[in-house]
């Protein structure tokens, strides 16, 4: 990584992000999940979200072919889920707890909020892809604090 990437990315990180894990399902592929802090609201009405995906991710294929996906917000308390979809290579989901969501994707158990989408839209951006879901369904659950990230560390949040 050059200088300036290297030093254009440390100005990213100064904004403070929480964590998210996106998961999805396509027939005659395991599941498969991919930890991201791109994720944003893009309307209400219809409710939009979107997330980014590097076009030389591991995971871009499926992804690609992928009808749906859901997001889950991770909790302060689920740290090393974050570690362990973040690593190439890495995005089985065997050994975390889970629930099927309305559009067949996995949904993980104890996230504070999770969007359930149909792929509305994907646009071509640089070295990425935004992924733009239409929310079909959600979950809220306020007895966990969110996982936070900022300067390339994990934080908690403060009252």
């Amino acid at each position: 990584m050059t200088d300036q990437k290297r030093a254009f990315r440390n100005a990213l990180g100064e904004f403070a992000t929480g964590v998210a894990v996106v998961t999805t399902a396509v027939d005659g592929e395991a599941p498969i999940g991919l930890t991201i802090n791109s994720f944003s609201s893009v309307s209400l009405e219809p409710p939009l979200v979107l997330w980014c995906l590097d076009k030389g991710s591991d995971t871009f294929d499926l992804f690609g072919r992928a009808k749906g996906f859901t997001i889950n917000i991770l909790n302060a308390e689920q740290q090393a889920v974050s570690g362990q979809l973040a690593r190439p290579g890495h995005h089985g989901l065997g050994g975390l707890a889970l629930e099927e969501g309305s559009n067949h994707c996995p949904r993980l158990v104890g996230a504070p909020a999770a969007f359930e989408c149909e792929v509305e839209a994907r646009h071509d951006a640089g070295d990425h892809v935004i992924f733009v879901g239409r929310v079909v369904a959600f979950h809220r659950d306020e007895t966990h604090a969110p996982l936070i990230y900022h300067r390339g560390h994990y934080r908690a949040l403060s009252a």
